[in-house]
């Protein structure tokens, strides 16, 4: 197998695809729905990089590598001018280290223009985006022009749709913002809790299926300022390998020891849990306090669905605790939007932290941990997050209770069991067109992320603003935030994208594939009799 496979929790190979365990613990086989064109449910596909485009990356990188350092040896000497700095304080340690500078001035800004993009209206099925022009040869300095470029969003984490500017989510913020103000100044433990944030709180307890939840002002901190309440030194953390920043940055602030499991492979984490039960901490021999395993419900840069069946068998196995984090599979997956518990059929009581946010499926920010009240009164006592950060604003939690109603159905109509029905069909006919056309599509087939690989880092530059010329916003993402051979375009579905937006876009997609030579798949899906 080449050196540039998906990712590391590869398992088993079939006809050019590797596969993930499946849910029941064997390795999923190749279907006839699959021959015929129908995605099965329930499985993570990755087909294996061409050796070919994987060779390619390399040299490719390795040549822009080589072209900067001669570059920056011909600055030196006087023989070019350079064309951007990285500022140096005089007598201060760099901030940054040599390679990191070199890789920001000479390969990032060239291509910077595809990140960062400024928008001027809500995040709904189409926005508007300011376009920037680069003052100078070599794209370093951007400068808005105050033209507005009308684009197809398929890149916010809107996945029900509730981001718009009116309807009863709208509505409810309005009246919250008149009632309450734009913030409260002060953090929960002091005078910053209102009516409702409390509210918001027995609603989420509710619709997760957990004795208590509380509630934060941001995503990012209710990992990250909550996991060093939970685990401390003297304790064991074992994180899936692909795990947000957030988790990384949270495990590593709680002092305990991290263990990393290949991703989604229960065989690694299994092998960890078996040796830290058998040996102990490292170097006391000791058994750990606690053992806490810590996973994501959908992985939004694999498109990947944790194989969270089996991780509470190994959970209740060898008594670890299990930390489950829903921030892109609350309110999109599952039947009725209660996350990959109710995807995978597991009972919500088996999980003993599930964390989520607001910032996707509700169209709001901020995140929520739910538990046994235990827990929750344990970190409403001992939170950074809850008791120095400011607490969520009256309109964000107004927009949030307004949107699980709906999809609770508390609103009194269907309208949310509509939206969590189209973005199921919206995930799967996008996939599925993808794979028919023969790109390379990870993640799980009812996963509203969808990554396509696309490898090299001058095309990822050249896919990324030919969409936006055609009038479609999208998130490119390249080294070192994946892996080299790893650079991808990441599509993320929405509930308010309509089939005839839906195939418009995939029509560019296809003319784009052609001439920029991306349908790499050797074993593209047959064209679905049923369209």
């Amino acid at each position: 197998m080449p050196a540039a496979v998906a990712t590391e929790t590869v398992v088993a190979e079939q006809d050019g695809f590797v596969r993930p365990k499946e849910r029941d613990g064997h390795c999923h086989e190749k279907t006839n729905s699959t021959k015929q064109g129908v995605l099965p449910s329930h499985t993570d596909s990755f087909e294996v990089v061409p050796l070919w485009a994987a060779l390619t990356t390399y040299f490719g990188f390795g040549l822009l590598i080589l072209i900067s350092y001669l570059r920056e040896l011909l600055t030196r000497w006087g023989v070019i001018k350079r064309c951007a700095k990285v500022e140096e304080a005089k007598g201060f340690v760099p901030l940054y280290s040599d390679f990191e500078a070199l890789y920001t001035v000479n390969i990032y800004s060239r291509i910077k223009d595809c990140w960062n993009r400024p928008i001027a209206s809500n995040a709904g099925a189409y926005f508007s985006i300011l376009e920037r022009k680069a003052t100078d040869p070599f794209n370093h300095d951007l400068k808005i022009t105050g033209r507005k470029i009308r684009a197809l969003n398929l890149s916010s984490y809107n996945y029900l749709g509730f981001a718009e500017t009116e309807g009863a989510c709208a509505d409810e913020a309005q009246r919250a913002l008149c009632m309450y103000g734009t913030g409260t100044c002060s953090s929960r433990r002091e005078l910053g809790t209102l009516d409702i944030h409390c509210e918001l709180e027995l609603l989420v307890a509710e619709f997760v299926g957990k004795p208590a939840a509380i509630t934060f002002g941001m995503g990012f901190a209710t990992n990250s300022a909550n996991l060093p309440a939970l685990v401390d030194k003297g304790c064991l953390i074992i994180s899936d390998r692909k795990n947000h920043a957030s988790l990384v940055l949270g495990s590593r602030l709680s002092g305990a020891k991290i263990e990393l499991f290949k991703h989604n492979d229960m065989e690694d984490l299994e092998r960890i849990l078996r040796h830290a039960i058998t040996h102990g901490h490292p170097r006391t021999r000791r058994p750990y306090k606690k053992i806490l395993i810590i996973v994501e419900g959908v992985y939004s840069m694999e498109g990947s669905v944790v194989n969270l069946k089996r991780v509470v068998e190994l959970k209740k196995k060898y008594k670890a605790y299990v930390y489950l984090d829903e921030a892109h599979s609350i309110g999109s997956m599952g039947e009725t939007g209660r996350g990959v518990c109710e995807y995978w059929g597991v009972n919500p009581a088996d999980i003993d932290i599930m964390m989520g946010t607001f910032t996707k499926s509700f169209g709001a920010c901020g995140g929520y941990i739910a538990s046994s009240k235990e827990v929750i009164d344990h970190l409403r006592r001992h939170s950074h997050s809850d008791s120095y950060a400011t607490s969520m604003s009256a309109p964000v939690a107004a927009q949030t209770l307004a949107a699980m109603k709906t999809i609770m159905g508390r609103d009194g109509t269907d309208d949310g069991r509509r939206r969590l029905r189209q973005l199921a069909e919206n995930s799967r006919y996008v996939r599925q067109r993808l794979m028919e056309m023969g790109f390379i599509v990870w993640g799980n087939h009812d996963s509203p992320v969808i990554p396509l690989m696309i490898f090299h880092p001058a095309t990822l530059a050249a896919f990324s603003r030919e969409l936006l010329n055609k009038g479609i916003g999208v998130v490119v993402v390249g080294f070192p935030a994946t892996g080299i051979t790893e650079t991808r375009a990441r599509f993320c579905l929405s509930a308010a994208h309509t089939r005839e937006m839906l195939d418009e876009a995939l029509k560019v997609l296809d003319d784009v594939g052609d001439r920029l030579q991306l349908k790499y798949s050797r074993h593209p899906l047959k064209p679905s009799a049923s369209r």
